[in-house]
Formats: structure tokens, sequence, C-alpha cells
């Protein structure tokens, strides 16, 4: 595993989460307050000044009134107020908090003003049915508004505890999530490498990949789920419109800490990430208990339902008192035209104010946007938004200015920070795809090494054959001589046994039976030892022969149909058994690859490699079905010999399988040895399947041997697709410089002697006796 390290560079100037905040007089959102506070004050401004002209109105109203008819100013003042008194519940509703002690004041003035004006009217006409339904009415509104102002502190203290909620359950969130995911990488990162740290030493795979490490994983992701799930609802629950909403929320987030809880429990057992559970537990609490998000979310809106109730009561109130109050008014009509005409020039004037004020608003608004958001944020964020542009396309080389100290320039100073981490990772990547084309390197080396290591046998195998071929030349050369005066003399002697018993029938009736019985008995000694010493001058020939093939070089490479040439091969070998051995029987099984075609072979030699096989897998099955015959065991057993041919993308893979008696293991690692046979003595030599290796080597293949006793045995034979070019050694040919010229003579000491030749006996071999299956 490459171990990644940290990247060393310089920090930047200020730090997205640091400890060096912009001053308060500096930050963005101090600014933008201040201007919100400006128009607010505009706003309350022009509120005032509004007020005061209605109270100008009013005074005018009443003076009116005091100076005409005072029924008429009563009725003028009750409708004026009555509108206040109406507008007082949906103006305590929609109060901000730090407007609503003045707006309440208001409303309270707004109600001792309606009862001023009421209670004179209700004096003077206690009786009037209008005055008794604006009198139920009033009171009606009044209860209501008194519920309202009431409810609004708590309400305000709901409001504030729902903002502080969605800015803590986020917050507590991220601290979850923070060490939640590198719990999750470590996790991840342990099962693949098995490193649990930078300094301990890797875990087995077996450790690593257990039951327990896989739940951990899984208990780190559902708890992963779960935190985001449960940070969900309540922030769910915090912006609801309907209490029913907010119970289906509670009950998800109930089961949802049941799973928390129960990854808890199983993520405390392994002790492999400190402080989990108190971050988690944290961020939980905040949907527990009384003053719980759920809880919040449904008191307030149990004040805003019954608020909309109350508003909704007040409509219709309010749509009676001003029928009522309408009626008292249009009484009075006549003389409201004058208290209309001195209230118009006094809104006249409050107008003349309230565009001064609306111009000074709008002219104040154009030096923010000019000043401040235009040259302040605007500008700046343009700047850093190229910026971004110009990273996402790759241009990770310039640094990132970073300028003032306000929110910008935190959110550059952490632009500037993902800068240097993205540049150190494109060089990591370089470092990585440089690994990448060392290994691919390294891969072809192997290759060729592994092709030289082939060479190298092959070679090896060559200057082998042509150090034998030197060898079993002389020896050859040396023991046939003598071999060839053997066999010659015990011809003879055969040829004068047999003259010297047509003697002996001349004068076996002059002669004694003792003389008889003796001269039968040395005469039948004779006849045995002469047929010993010609089978054993045949098996020494035949070892002298398998010596010189040994020693042979292996002719011309030449593509080759290696189907064919297994076929063949194993018909040559199955005939020539049969020529020794008339009973000789053997089911000749082909598996070929129709797909395997041609290789760069020597034909002759592999040739020999399979005739052998099969010749030593048919003496196998032919001895085992002799045998299970004598014991009066062979029920459905037939001789059977598969050949197999099989070619890979690297390799041809060809096989000759029997069902015969098999190899035990130790008699399996001593089949290639020289002269090693399992044979009688007069059938094997010992030296085919050692000639056999010898060749394959030379291709720069190998033999397998598979073997069950008593089931079967395989011969498997891996070549090359491509046999590796070897130069040819000198002395490498046909010849090895001795003959088999013995001469003939009729009879002992007759014979020419060894005569010098061109070459070693022609044939390959086939029903010599040269192969062993052990």
């Amino acid at each position: 595993m490459t171990e990644s390290t940290t990247p060393q560079g310089p920090e930047p100037a200020a730090s997205t989460t640091g400890a060096q905040r912009p001053a308060v007089h500096r930050r963005i959102s101090t600014q933008l307050y201040a201007g919100i506070f400006g128009a607010v004050v505009l706003t309350i401004v022009a509120s005032v000044v509004s007020w005061i002209s209605f109270s100008n109105v009013d005074d005018s109203q009443r003076r009116v009134s005091e100076e005409s008819v005072p029924e008429l100013a009563g009725a003028f003042g009750l409708a004026e107020f009555s509108n206040a008194l109406v507008a007082a519940a949906p103006r305590l509703t929609t109060a901000p908090s730090d407007q609503f002690t003045t707006i309440s004041a208001e409303v309270a003035t707004a109600q001792r003003e309606f009862n001023d004006h009421f209670k004179p009217l209700a004096r003077a006409n206690p009786t009037d049915v209008h005055v008794q339904e604006i009198s139920a009415a009033a009171d009606e509104l009044e209860k209501n508004i008194t519920t309202i102002t009431a409810d609004m502190p708590h309400f305000y203290s709901l409001t504030r505890k729902i903002e502080q909620l969605q800015v803590e359950i986020p917050t507590l969130s991220d601290a979850a999530n923070s060490i939640i995911l590198p719990a999750i990488d470590d996790q991840l990162f342990f099962q693949v490498t098995g490193y649990r740290d930078q300094v301990s030493d890797p875990i087995d795979p077996m450790t690593r990949t257990s039951g327990g490490e896989l739940l951990l994983y899984r208990h780190l992701n559902a708890l992963q789920a779960d935190v985001a799930q449960a940070s969900e609802l309540m922030g769910s629950a915090l912006i609801a419109s309907e209490v029913a909403f907010v119970e289906p929320l509670t009950e998800s987030f109930e089961s949802v800490d049941d799973r928390i809880q129960i990854s808890l429990s199983a993520i405390a057992e392994s002790e492999m990430v400190p402080g989990l559970e108190p971050a988690v537990n944290d961020l939980l609490a905040l949907g527990k208990g009384d003053q719980s998000a759920f809880q919040v979310s449904v008191d307030r809106l149990e004040i805003i339902a019954r608020q909309d109730r109350l508003l909704t009561e007040n409509q219709a109130l309010a749509v009676d008192l001003l029928d009522e109050v309408h009626a008292i008014v249009q009484t009075a009509q006549a003389g409201a035209d004058q208290a209309t005409e001195n209230s118009a020039q006094t809104i006249n004037t409050a107008r003349i104010l309230l565009v001064i004020i609306s111009v000074i608003g709008v002219l104040g608004a154009g030096l923010i946007s000019w000043l401040f958001v235009g040259r302040v944020l605007l500008r700046r964020i343009g700047r850093l938004s190229g910026r971004m542009r110009t990273l996402a396309k790759g241009d990770l080389e310039e640094e990132i200015e970073v300028s003032g100290r306000d929110e910008i320039a935190e959110m550059a100073s952490a632009l500037e920070v993902f800068r240097r981490h993205a540049l150190e990772i494109q060089r990591l990547n370089l470092v990585e795809q440089l690994a990448q084309e060392l290994s691919e390197r390294n891969d072809e080396l192997q290759e060729v090494l592994e092709e030289l290591s082939q060479a190298q046998d092959q070679i090896v195998a060559r200057e082998k054959l042509a150090a034998l071929g030197e060898v079993t030349a002389g020896v050859a050369h040396e023991i046939r001589n003598p071999l060839n005066f053997i066999n010659n003399f015990s011809a003879a002697s055969a040829e004068l046994l047999e003259e010297m018993a047509e003697v002996y029938e001349d004068i076996i009736d002059n002669l004694s039976d003792e003389d008889k019985d003796l001269i039968e008995e040395i005469n039948q000694d004779l006849n045995d030892n002469l047929e010993r010493i010609q089978s054993h001058g045949k098996r020494a020939n035949r070892i002298v022969q398998d010596m010189l093939l040994m020693g042979r070089g292996g002719g011309e490479t030449q593509m080759t149909d290696i189907n064919d040439l297994i076929h063949e091969h194993s018909l040559l070998a199955y005939h020539s058994a049969r020529a020794q051995d008339p009973e000789f029987q053997v089911l000749l099984e082909e598996e070929f690859d129709p797909d395997m075609g041609q290789l760069e072979v020597v034909p002759q030699d592999l040739g020999r490699v399979f005739l052998n096989f099969v010749a030593n897998a048919g003496y196998a099955t032919n001895k085992k079905q002799k045998e299970l015959i004598d014991a009066g065991t062979v029920g459905d057993y037939t001789p059977t010999v598969v050949l197999k041919s099989r070619r890979t993308d690297e390799n041809a893979i060809l096989s000759v399988r029997d069902n015969g008696s098999g190899i035990p293991p130790d008699v399996a690692a001593k089949i290639f040895d020289p002269f090693f046979t399992t044979k009688p003595t007069n059938e094997g030599t010992g030296l085919g399947l050692a000639l056999s290796n010898d060749i394959i080597r030379e291709h720069g293949g190998t033999i397998t041997v598979n073997s069950e006793p008593g089931e079967f045995t395989e011969m498997v034979v891996e070549l090359p697709l491509t046999r590796a070019k070897t130069t040819p050694l000198v002395g490498d040919g046909d010849g090895d410089g001795t003959g088999d010229g013995a001469g003939e003579g009729d009879g002992a000491g007759e014979g020419d002697g060894a005569g010098e030749g061109d070459g070693a006996g022609e044939g390959d071999g086939a029903g010599e006796g040269d192969s062993d299956d052990a």
C-alpha cells in the first residue's frame, strides 16, 4: 500500500472556521442589519407621522363635534376608533417582537379611546339597539384582543426558540457527522488494507473482513443516514404549517431514535469512535422533552390556530361593529362634511411629510445600492466567481487574492485552501500515474525474464543432448563390437548344437541310457544358455539404440498439425503392439480441440514422445486386463486410452490418459530417470520417458504426471504456442559416428567384427520395447 502524505504548505491568510472572525462593524451582516434598521426607522417615522396626522384629524373632529353637535362628534369618533379596534387584532398578530410593546400600547390606547367615545354615546342612548349591538361586539373584540395580547409573548418566545433550534440542529448534525464520516472512511480503509492507522501493523484479511468488522461498517453507515433523517425530521417539524403534520414527524423521529440507539450500542462495543455517542445524543436531545423541536412547533402552531380562530371571529364582529357604527354615522353625515374638510387639510399635510420621508428613503436606498452593494459586494463577488471558474477549468497555479475582513474574505480564504488541496491532489495523481507506468514496465520485464528462463532450459537440454550424443557415440561404438561378436558366436554355437544333434541321432543306438540322459541334459542346458545370451544381447542392443536416440539431434522444426501428429503416432503404437501380441486390444478415444491448429515443433521428436506415451498406456491397460482375467474380476472393464488436446491463450495442453493400474507416488518421482523401469528385463530399457522429457524440455514445455494407483495414469504436456529461438549447438545432427555393422558369420570366430558406419540403426523403434510405464 502506498502511504499518502499530508500536503505541506503555508496556511491561508484566514480560515473559514478560524478564531479570527471579522470585526463586528466590518461584517456584511452588520452592515445589512444597519441598512434594514434604517428602513425600519423610516417606516416608524412614517407611522408616527401618520399617527400624528390621525391624531390631528381626531382633534379637528373633536373640536368640530364639541362646537357643533356632541352627538355627531361622538359618532364620528366612535367610527374612527372602531376601525382601530377592528385592526388591533391583526396588528398584534403581525407585529414584530421589537414593536409589540409599542403596538400593544397603541391598541390599548385605541381601546380606551373607543370606550371614551362610546360611553357618552351609550349614556345618551342606553336603549338604542345600535348602541347595544356596538357594546356587545366591542366587548367580544376586547376579549379576543386581550387573549391575543396574552398569547403573543409566548408566541415570540416560541419563535425565538424555533430560530435557535434551526441553528442548533444543523450545527449538532455537522458535529456528529464530523465524527461519523471519518470513522466510516477509517473502517472502510481498514477493511480494504488492514491498516487501523499509519503506525500499526496490518491486520490479516480474515480478521478485517470478519462479520464483526462488516457489521460495524454497516452500523456506521446506518448511523449517518439516521442522524441525517433525525435532523431532517426536526427541521420539517419546525417549518410545519399545521399541528396534524407534526405528529407523524414525531413518531418517525422516535423510530429513528430507536435505530440510532441500536447503532450506538453496537459501535460503542468497538471503542473505536470516541465522542460519538455524546455528539449524537446532544442532537437527539433537541427532539425530546417539553422543549423539543416537535413540542415547540406544536405549541406555536396551536397559538397560531387560536389566533386564526379569534381573527375569524373578530372579522365577523368587525363587520357587525362597523355596520352599527356606520348606521350611527349615517345619522350625522351632514355635520361630518365640515369635519371631513378639516381632516383633509391635516391629511394633506401628512401626505407631504410622507412624500418627503419616501424621497429620503429612496435616496438612501440608492446610495446603499451604489456604495455598499455594488462596490463592496457585487464587484468582489464577481472577482471571486471569475477565479472559481478558472479553477474549474484546471488553473490551480495562480493564488487567490484575499482582501478585506468580512465574510467574502473568509470565502476567498476557504477557496484558496481548496485550491492548494486540489493542487496537491493533482500532484499525487501524477505520482500514482507514474507508479502505474512503472508497474507495467516491471510486468514487461517479468515476461522477458520468463522467456529467458525458458530459453535457458532449452539451451541446457540441447547441451545435455549434445554431450550425451558424444558420450553415447563412443559407448555404442565400444559396446557394439563385442556385443556383435557375442550375438554372432551365440548364433554359430546354436548352429553347431544343431549339427551335433544330427550326429547324436546317428550314434544314439550305440550309447547307454546313462550317456543318452547326460548328453540330452547337456544339450538342453546349452540351448537354454544360448537363448539367454541371445535375449540379453538383443536387450543390450536396444539399450545402445535408445542411448543413440537420446544423443541424436532433433532435426529441423516445422509447422505441424498437432492433432494429426498425435493421431498418427497413436495408431503406429497400437499396430506395433498388435504386431507383437495379436491378442492386444485397447480403445483409443480422441478428444481433440478443433482450434488446436499447427505449432512449430520437430515432428519426429514430438511424435516419438506420444508414441512412447501411447505404448506405455497400452502396455498398462493390457497388463491390468490380464490381471483381472486371471483373478476372474474383469467385469465390464475395457482398456481405454484417451487422447486430448486443448489450446489456451498461451499454451497447447496435450494429454494421454489410460485406465490402467496407475503409478505409485514413490515410483512416479523416478520415471523420468534414465534406465529406470518397472517392466521385466526383456521388455524395457528405462530410457523412453527420459528421452521424452528431454524432447519436451527442448521444445520449451513441461510434462506433468497425474496418477491414482489402481485407477488411471495421465501424462500432460504443456507446450508454448510460440517456440523460443535458440542457437543450434555445434555437432547437433542425426549421425552419431557409430554403426551397427557387426559382421555376419557362419560360425564361431567367423564374423567380420564391428565395422565403422555412418549412423545408428534406422527406424523409430516402435515395438522395440523402449517404453516404460511404472
